[in-house]
């Protein structure tokens, strides 16, 4: 059974005004995650939810949606994902977030997606239709381009194949959709093998982006959990974990510059997007065969 929490708002403006992906509105309707992933930083104390790994829907949420998006004075583009997975197990019963975008959809609003699930997938009719008159991005996290390392780093995700899979089958529906390549892990992920595997099957699935994190965030919580899985999965990288970063927040990857080259010519040569600012153009400046006139 699904727990649920009361909320007064669920689409609300960021407090910078524009987010990350050129985004205007947030929503979380759901609030933890059951991942596992051993890097997530919305595991950090500062987001103060100690059962992090039990996921609850927010209350009447539909209702609160329906509220939010009628009040709304300007149209734009609403991202969910940056706080819980949109599509996490409940949602295959549940289909708030299915439900959420046909709402997105009747008022008028475009959306961007990030997610681990291949659940996606199921609602490419309804991101069609919001992308006949609004902005659509999807984006699909990979951090492994192999399915076993994917495990030990994201224990309870689809494998990054099927993830690969999904991908493929929203570009094939027309929807503009690419990888979140986030967090490239110092000393784990930040190989050459690595990055330019995850570009070579973006390619072979159509992505139209991949956007990079070079690095990986550490605060109070988070901290201490990543190193607990370390000691199970990746024995001895915790001391080199202290040894490099300390109690550093932003831990950039020692590797930077000898795969960024390498990352870049992959895929300028295989015309994938990587630019924060031509990902935007790229899902703004054209949807539907419309130029766009609210955004």
């Amino acid at each position: 059974m699904c727990e649920y929490i009361p909320a007064k708002s669920i689409v609300y403006r960021d407090a910078k005004g524009v987010s990350w992906f050129g985004g205007d509105y947030k929503m979380n309707i759901y609030r933890g995650c059951s991942h596992g992933c051993i890097y997530c930083d919305s595991r950090s104390d500062c987001y103060q939810n100690p059962e992090f790994d039990t996921i609850k829907a927010k209350e009447n949420a539909l209702a609160i949606i329906r509220s939010d998006l009628s009040r709304k004075t300007k149209t734009g583009v609403i991202m969910t994902g940056s706080a819980s997975d949109p599509y996490n197990p409940l949602e295959k019963t549940l289909c708030l977030s299915r439900q959420a975008l046909e709402l997105i959809h009747a008022y008028g609003f475009g959306v961007g997606i990030a997610t681990k699930s291949p659940l996606i997938t199921r609602d490419t009719d309804i991101l069609r239709a919001i992308g006949e008159f609004s902005p659509v991005i999807i984006k699909i996290t990979v951090t492994c381009a192999d399915d076993t390392l994917a495990r030990k780093l994201e224990p309870n995700v689809p494998a990054s194949s099927a993830r690969f899979a999904a991908l493929g089958e929203l570009r094939n529906q027309g929807l503009f959709a690419g990888i979140l390549l986030m967090p490239v892990m110092p000393f784990i992920t930040d190989t050459a093998d690595n990055i330019l595997g995850i570009v070579a099957q973006a390619k072979a699935c159509g992505a139209r982006f991949i956007y990079p994190g070079m690095g990986v965030t550490m605060r109070s919580g988070q901290r201490e959990y990543m190193y607990r899985s370390f000691d199970k999965v990746f024995p001895g990288m915790k001391e080199k974990y202290i040894q490099a970063f300390g109690h550093t927040y932003s831990c950039g990857t020692p590797a930077y510059r000898q795969i960024w080259p390498q990352f870049k010519g992959a895929c300028d040569e295989a015309g994938i997007l990587y630019r924060m600012e031509d990902i935007i153009s790229g899902y703004k400046s054209v949807y539907g065969g419309k130029q766009p006139t609210l955004f």
